[in-house]
């Protein structure tokens, strides 16, 4: 499975141009401190890094499947 991306904006957009206010609602993002979980592929990697001065990003490593056979 593909593994994610947790996406934090950081910054403000106020005073950014409008294609980079854009970029980081599509993330999912809604101000300051707010985190968001997206798949990691091209686009949205390409996404995080035009607006990568307003956000903060961690790879989350998808570990469901293994967790959901085992028992203890």
């Amino acid at each position: 499975m593909a593994a994610k991306l947790k996406v934090t904006q950081v910054k403000s957009t106020i005073s950014h141009i409008a294609r980079n206010r854009a970029t980081v609602r599509a993330l999912g993002l809604r101000g300051i401190g707010s985190t968001s979980t997206v798949t990691d592929n091209p686009a949205t990697r390409g996404m995080v890094r035009q607006v990568r001065f307003l956000v903060s990003v961690e790879e989350i490593a998808d570990a469901s499947g293994s967790e959901t056979g085992e028992k203890s």
